[in-house]
């Protein structure tokens, strides 16, 4: 009699959130830094480490008012990478 396999050996799927998070951008444009949220432009900043903290900020406050927010760095390409991920990543950063 052959033997049942109870194991799945499917590899697994990554899960993907049907819910999109909020996303502060932060941009270089010549020498100066930018957050862009809601196709709004907020800046200059003189440092990206500056935009980034004033972005941090912004995605907790609207993350403690119930919002999926996250801070991502565009590069000069435009590819994107995430900073920070409120409820993921610690506050103050």
């Amino acid at each position: 009699m052959p033997r049942i396999r109870t194991e799945d050996r499917r590899p697994p799927t990554a899960f993907t959130s049907a819910v999109a998070r909020v996303r502060y951008l932060i941009v270089r444009q010549e020498d100066v830094w930018f957050i862009k949220f809601e196709g709004e432009e907020f800046g200059p900043y003189q440092s990206e480490r500056e935009a980034v903290l004033f972005a941090i900020d912004a995605a907790h406050l609207l993350g403690d008012h119930g919002e999926r927010t996250e801070v991502l760095r565009l590069d000069e390409t435009g590819k994107a990478s995430p900073i920070w991920t409120y409820g993921l990543d610690p506050y103050p950063p």
